[in-house]
């Protein structure tokens, strides 16, 4: 202590030898984070780099300020693999965080883990092996007419689902509606596929490959791809609203491509609880319902005895909501079980139709013979289903005890005390069991893939039926070359990618093979649209689980990872290594089009790119959507609705591009058409003045158009076949029908090019050098008409003339295609063109006193009423009628709106018809802001759609006439006062 002070008391603080250590000290804390093995290097001098040098202390050397580091570098803290940006200020706002979190995209429901099944999986993988106990179904029917609520009744059957699979009380489970706006609206919007392991009566297992698809009008584009993939259809209806405008397509679809139908009436219990009508009406108007069936049915077949019945076992009986589905066998056979010595198999025969049971004789007659004596149906069946119906709601809990004690049912004392609609299910599950009706029904009527494959190559496979792959598809042989039919495809969970669904042909599919993917517009002259792809993933598809599989043998449907990225809307897959010539399988035939457009547009214009994704994401996903891009630039969708456009659109923006769009006005598709024989033989020269095409234009008959559409008749065919079909339906004379050269645009186009020339004026040989040249012409100028750049539709192109330089050099196909075009411009124009619009067929449901308003709203609409007229058995009333789609654009909100929201709306495509007015008037003054009158539609139409487009206002002729031929025109006066004008276009 003294050492700190002097003699005089001054303070002098403590030794030196402690500064020093002090100060030494700091320096290291200072000097921490300097790296002096950097500083030894840049200071060792040249030459001395062997040296060795002592590093064992702190270097003494002099550090300036600035070169001190006080605090690591990011390279130091996190490595030199990170990159590190340092910015002068803050970009971001507060409320983003600095990095972003990772986000889990989910819009699909699934499954975490694979629930519980009632049977063994690796036994359903077993009967795969086994084509002959499988079935391949689709379900199908209007909308709201239970096709969801009948696959949950066989899910439920099947699965043990944990408590959190199931919504809240009261809601519909709903176990293939994934898509979340499927749970938002209530309704489907994709086709769901699941595969099930269901018993027939006998107790015999088998696999049911089912497709529930959806029954909105807008949406039936799923159904035609899941029809191609099934080997059967069973039709749901509602027993109270009947066959609806949708039920009525989907039979025509059916019958067409050859497939079987069996029918399940749904809903029976709405006849007790909400009609309340007695037992001897509701067998009317189950009746009634099949009949309506059955006469669509023969109507779209006739001289086919494809009528459904119960007692020929097609017809099931059914309440989904209530769980519970019967045929008359089934149900005979429950009598069969309570009373010894009954034959259930001739019992089940007359339990339909005028046959009488008469108590008293106990006797069953075809009339009735005593005064008790009811039909077989209703004394059999519906008297004892309502009678439980009445007694499990009505009855108190103690006697209804005794009641089903005596049919053998027993449930816990709690359950009793039940509410009334989960008591009555319960009861009903008890009383019907498990839908072995269903089961029997299928399998007897609908074919396994085995017996059916050869009915289904035959329709669909392009390529021939004797070839080692058509023979090994017919036999379902698992052993042969691989062939998939791929007919859709499935969004994954996160929207990323896709998943094929197609149906094994021949062969096994496996993951790790290589295979081919061949596109729809695959030949054996045009590889282009083929891609080598390897399988990465095969699954079943169980809706919201999928369960991985080494393999999947030929008969099945299979879910495919890894194929996707060529598949725009359908595919065939075969094995890489086949020897034989590739072909494909037909592309899936729509049985409605798409009239409604949009046209979209980034709001920010950097993000193009990414909507162009987006789009081509969307056409994958919806395979009626069509993305084109006008030459204006726009990018359009076409598709077949106002819901489904909204579905579109909320995919886009919110699944495969998460982004904002700006969405135009919806518009309608056009076509155009003429209504005349041309005024004039309208010849056009080629450029090299060589060659000249003359063409006159006329109207085809009606129905042509309709015939080729739907493929009645193809261009394909024999040349005699295709003569004989025009001849015996439409009595064309030999000559023209035999000269038909091309339908266009394309092979199932509604125009027609005739070779109408004759050999002693032509020479025959020379014009068939040009004839393809010709074809494409026609094809070029059917795809873009020139009124407003439309497709030309029922038009029949003659050419009456051709003169051909007889040098191969001067008749080439530049020369010959445009020119060809031009002569089918020119004859079109003077054939007294007109513009073509959609109409929807229209079929409301509404309560009587909401008829006259639907009439008065029709007629704001330009549309009308065809007719109208009560549903049988039911308070409401049926209406039907047509609108054109342009005019169709918030009907169904209009009609919600006047029938205080009592009318439920249906609007499908039906026809293309003329739009009143010449679109050629160039007297008609077009007003802005003020709409069109009738008369003038025409023309507005065209001069909007062609600004729209980007084209000049006026459709001119002299840009496709030759000029001697135009001033011949104009001096003769033919071109006054037809409105076809002169000028540039």
């Amino acid at each position: 202590m003294d050492d700190l002070y002097d003699e005089f008391g001054n303070y002098i603080g403590e030794s030196v030898e402690s500064d020093e250590e002090e100060l030494r000290q700091e320096k290291i804390d200072a000097d921490a984070y300097v790296d002096y093995e950097e500083e030894v290097e840049q200071a060792r001098p040249a030459g001395d780099e062997l040296m060795e040098v002592d590093d064992t202390g702190p270097s003494n050397a002099v550090i300036l300020h600035e070169d001190k580091q006080y605090y690591p570098t990011a390279e130091q803290v996190y490595g030199p693999d990170v990159e590190a940006l340092v910015e002068e200020e803050d970009a971001q706002p507060l409320t983003e965080p600095i990095i972003a979190p990772i986000k889990v995209k989910k819009f699909n429901i699934e499954e975490v883990d694979l629930p519980n099944v009632y049977f063994s999986r690796e036994f359903m993988m077993d009967l795969m092996n086994f084509p002959d106990q499988v079935r391949n179904i689709t379900l199908a029917g209007h909308l709201h007419h239970g096709k969801t609520a009948f696959m949950d009744m066989l899910v439920l059957e099947t699965h043990d689902l944990p408590p959190r699979a199931f919504p809240k009380k009261g809601a519909q489970l709903r176990y293939t509606d994934l898509h979340i706006l499927e749970r938002e609206r209530g309704l489907s919007v994709k086709s769901s596929p699941m595969s099930l392991v269901l018993q027939s009566s006998r107790g015999k297992s088998h696999l049911f490959n089912i497709l529930d698809t959806p029954g909105h009008v807008n949406f039936v584009d799923e159904i035609a791809p899941s029809i191609r993939l099934s080997d059967g259809l069973v039709l749901i209806v509602d027993v109270v609203e009947g066959v609806m405008i949708n039920t009525e397509q989907i039979i025509k679809h059916a019958v067409s491509e050859n497939i079987p139908i069996v029918l399940v009436i749904n809903k029976i219990d709405r006849l007790i609880l909400e009609l309340k009508i007695p037992p001897t009406d509701a067998y009317f108007k189950l009746k009634h319902v099949i009949e309506e069936v059955n006469t669509v049915i023969s109507a779209a077949a006739p001289g086919k005895n494809l009528r459904l019945s119960p007692e020929k076992g097609n017809v099931c009986f059914a309440s989904s909501d209530m769980k519970w589905c019967f045929s008359l066998e089934s149900f005979a056979l429950m009598y069969a079980a309570t009373y010894d010595g009954v034959n259930y198999v001739d019992f089940a025969k007359r339990l339909w139709g005028d046959i009488f049971f008469n108590p008293t004789s106990r006797k069953f007659t075809r009339k009735s013979l005593e005064q008790k004596s009811r039909r077989t149906f209703v004394h059999f069946i519906l008297e004892p289903l309502y009678k439980l119906y009445a007694h499990t709601i009505g009855e108190s809990a103690s006697s209804l005890k005794r009641t089903l004690e005596s049919l053998g049912i027993t449930l816990k004392p709690s359950q009793y005390h039940l509410d009334a609609k989960t008591l009555l299910k319960l009861v009903c599950t008890k009383f019907f069991g498990t839908s072995t009706g269903f089961v029997d029904m299928v399998l007897e009527h609908i074919p396994s893939p085995l017996a059916g494959a050869k009915e289904k190559v035959q329709n669909a496979y392009t390529g021939p039926l004797d070839s080692e792959v058509a023979t090994a598809m017919i036999n379902c042989d698992q052993d042969g070359p691989l062939v998939i039919h791929v007919a859709k495809l499935y969004s994954t969970a996160d929207a990323a990618g896709f998943h094929a669904l197609g149906r094994v042909m021949s062969g096994t599919a496996r993951p790790g093979m290589q295979v081919r993917v061949l596109g729809e517009s695959y030949t054996l002259d045009d590889e282009e649209d083929m891609v080598v792809s390897t399988i990465t993933d095969t699954w079943v598809s169980e809706a919201r689980y999928k369960v991985p599989v080494s393999g999947v043998p030929a008969g099945n449907w299979v879910l495919l990872g890894g194929v996707d990225n060529s598949i725009v809307k359908s595919a065939t897959i075969v094995d890489k290594n086949i020897a034989e010539d590739r072909y494909i399988f037909k592309p899936v035939k729509h049985f409605t089009e798409s009239v409604f457009k949009v046209a979209v547009e980034p709001v920010n214009p950097s993000e193009l790119p990414k909507m162009l994704d987006g789009l081509r994401k969307i056409s994958k996903s919806y395979p009626l959507v069509i993305t084109k891009v006008e030459e204006s630039g726009e990018h359009i969708i076409l598709g077949t609705g106002e819901l489904y456009m909204d579905c579109v659109l909320h995919d886009l923006r919110r699944l495969y591009s998460e982004m904002e769009l700006k969405v135009s006005d919806p518009v309608t598709r056009f076509c155009e058409t003429v209504q005349d024989t041309s005024a004039i033989k309208c010849y056009a020269m080629t450029p090299n003045r060589k060659n000249k095409i003359t063409m006159i234009a006329e109207p085809l008959e009606k129905g042509i158009g309709e015939d080729i559409e739907k493929g009645k008749v193809s261009i394909k065919w024999p040349i005699r076949q295709v003569g004989k079909f025009f001849e015996e339906n439409y009595g064309w004379d030999l000559l023209a029908s035999r000269s038909i050269w091309a339908f266009g645009p394309d092979e199932q186009g509604p125009n027609i090019l005739q070779d109408d020339t004759l050999p002693s004026e032509v020479d025959k040989k020379l014009l068939n050098s040009v004839r393809d040249s010709i074809k494409q012409g026609f094809a070029w100028a059917s795809r873009e008409g020139p009124l407003c750049e439309e497709p030309i539709r029922d038009c029949k192109f003659k050419i009456m003339d051709v003169s051909l330089a007889s040098e191969p050099i001067f008749r080439g196909a530049g020369q010959i295609i445009p020119t060809s075009r031009r002569a089918c411009y020119s004859s079109f124009l003077m054939a007294s063109p007109r513009l073509m619009e959609p109409l929807y067929s229209c079929h409301i449901t509404a309560p009587a006193d909401s008829v006259p308003h639907l009439y008065t709203v029709l007629a704001r609409r330009r549309g009308h009423v065809l007719s109208d007229g009560p549903i049988p058995g039911t308070p409401l009333y049926l209406v039907k009628g047509l609108i054109p789609v342009l005019d169709s654009f918030g009907f169904e909100t209009d009609v919600r709106i006047h029938t205080q929201g009592q009318a439920f709306v249906n609007l499908v495509f039906d026809k293309w018809d003329v739009v009143p007015g010449d679109p050629l008037d160039r007297d008609i003054k077009l007003r802005p802001l003020e709409p069109a009158g009738i008369r003038e539609m025409a023309r507005d139409l065209v001069v909007k759609t062609r600004r729209r487009k980007g084209l000049s206002e006026e459709v001119t002729i002299a840009k496709f006439l030759e000029p001697e031929l135009y001033n011949m025109m104009v001096e003769s006066g033919l071109l006054e006062g037809g409105g076809v004008v002169g000028g540039e276009f």
